[in-house]
């Protein structure tokens, strides 16, 4: 992890809650204190969740699965978008599409839809088309794009959802509840944390405040990843020498087997010649 540290959290003001009006009574023992009428989290906890989350995503990646990242509020798109693609995993930024996980096989076939239009263009079939039609289908390729590109190449349900704003992404964390797929989520005052698996209770308005608890999370994302590649060239190399052996006495039973023709093709010939001079 790149961060557990107390004093850069309370920098990047993840401490930060909602008005006390606005709180959600479930986050109460995520809640520190209350100062000039806004909620201050405890950070300490803070730190404790990252960490817990950190180290589940980890595991999570180093078995080669994959982590939806799910953020649509204006201030944590790009930095959702920006982490994500650095660990090569898909992500929302855009209107979550509601159906994305409860009826994926739809999803599947717009972005099929999506790879089929591309695939026109690419063949030249596009360019035999009218002009009013090569206008529908760019607009709509673009449509699907915004929508649908960052999980193009996601080929089946992702096996846990890192979300950004719960409370704004509701609907996203519904239909992961329904499908029992983990939650991990930021989660501030006025939010309701008995849905999330894994709460993170911070801020999460202000930009500091995401890029930093995102940018823990992709680099134990990354350790993740670094440790699973390690483990596959090891088991690589350790099956390379049984691969070999398991050759080499085939080898040696191909060469007996020529020896033995060879001497038997000797002895005839021999047994021949013998023949001949009697």
């Amino acid at each position: 992890m790149s961060i557990t540290n107390f004093d850069q959290l309370l920098e990047a003001g993840v401490h930060f809650g909602h008005l006390t009006k606005k709180w959600n009574p479930a986050m109460a023992p995520y809640i520190f204190m209350e100062k000039n009428g806004i909620h201050i989290i405890d950070l300490h906890k803070t730190v404790v969740k990252i960490d817990e989350a950190a180290d589940a995503l980890r595991q999570i990646v180093k078995s080669g699965k994959k982590v939806l990242f799910v953020a649509t509020k204006k201030q944590a798109k790009q930095i959702v978008a920006d982490k994500a693609s650095e660990v090569g995993m898909p992500y929302v930024i855009e209107r979550w599409a509601g159906g994305m996980l409860t009826n994926f096989p739809t999803i599947r076939k717009a972005v099929k839809k999506m790879t089929t239009i591309d695939k026109m263009i690419k063949d030249g079939t596009f360019d035999n088309l009218s002009k009013r039609e090569k206008l529908q289908i760019t607009r709509q390729r673009a449509k699907l794009e915004k929508t649908l590109g960052s999980i193009a190449d996601m080929n089946r349900l992702p096996s846990a959802l890192f979300i950004v704003d719960v409370m704004k992404e509701h609907i996203a964390v519904q239909e992961a509840n329904r499908l029992g797929i983990p939650v991990f989520g930021i989660v501030d005052t006025n939010s309701d944390p008995s849905k999330i698996d894994f709460v993170i209770p911070a801020n999460d308005d202000a930009a500091k405040s995401i890029d930093i608890i995102t940018s823990a999370i992709v680099a134990a994302m990354k350790e993740g990843l670094q440790e699973r590649k390690i483990e596959k060239e090891d088991v690589e190399s350790e099956e390379a020498p049984e691969k070999k052996d398991r050759k080499r006495p085939v080898r040696k039973e191909r060469i007996k087997k020529e020896d033995g023709e060879a001497l038997n093709a000797l002895v005839a010939s021999k047994f021949s010649g013998k023949e001949d001079e009697e």
